[in-house]
């Protein structure tokens, strides 16, 4: 697994080490026709996802670095104890960056521009690693909207089933809430605690029908009358 590389590289980078450049572009310049994010994202790895966004668009490299960072969420999902690395506090941020060849090898595609290396390297020097998947996650988000999908958040307590996923996905496509010429991107998510039931989210639409809502509406009716 590749938390066990990544812990194990660690432990071999103790020796001292000439200190990182203070300042590190995430790529050379370049002209692109639109760089802007498509759309606001908010938190720490929101900023981080917008910033790399634009340098990506800059170099023309959109797409390889989409797919390295898809393949690395799938990583972080796959990897309990990644995350945990990543957040470790007992590695600097300097032992972190000598470790980011592996987080690349992950990522399968290549880096022409060392548009990822640079990304990576800057969240090192700033002990942002946390933030990785988060920044994951939320890139895929701004490359939905850049290719007019629309997202759907679909939340349970345990993972569904392809063809309930598959179900629920036909019939949101055929909604008001996906415009004419608009893609749905599904995206399955699991959290133990909602204890069942379902979460779906799209656009600015929530609809909660998770247990732990039915739950909590309950209390609040029983406190209100008693």
């Amino acid at each position: 697994m590749l938390a066990g590389r990544v812990a194990a590289r660690s432990a071999r980078v103790a020796a001292p080490r000439i200190p990182l450049a203070a300042a590190r572009g995430y790529a050379a310049p370049a002209q692109a026709a639109d760089t802007k994010p498509p759309v606001p994202l908010f938190g720490l790895d929101g900023t981080y996802a917008s910033a790399l966004y634009t340098a990506s668009a800059k170099q023309g490299s959109l797409n390889d670095v989409s797919k390295g960072l898809e393949n690395l969420y799938s990583t972080f999902k796959s990897d309990a104890q990644l995350q945990n690395i990543m957040s470790a506090p007992s590695f600097s941020a300097a032992d972190k960056s000598q470790i980011m060849q592996e987080l690349q090898k992950s990522m399968g595609v290549t880096d022409k521009d060392n548009t990822i290396k640079n990304f990576l390297q800057t969240l090192a020097d700033n002990n942002r690693l946390s933030v990785l998947e988060g920044v994951c996650e939320k890139f895929g988000t701004l490359m939905s909207a850049a290719r007019g999908e629309v997202e759907m958040t679909i939340t349970s307590a345990a993972p569904l089933d392809a063809k309930v996923v598959r179900q629920l996905e036909t019939a949101v496509s055929k909604s008001q809430y996906v415009g004419q010429g608009k893609k749905l991107r599904v995206v399955p998510k699991v959290n133990p605690d909602i204890r069942g039931g379902l979460i779906v989210e799209i656009g600015d639409r929530t609809i909660d029908l998770s247990v732990a809502a039915k739950m909590s509406r309950m209390n609040k009716l029983l406190t209100e009358t008693l």
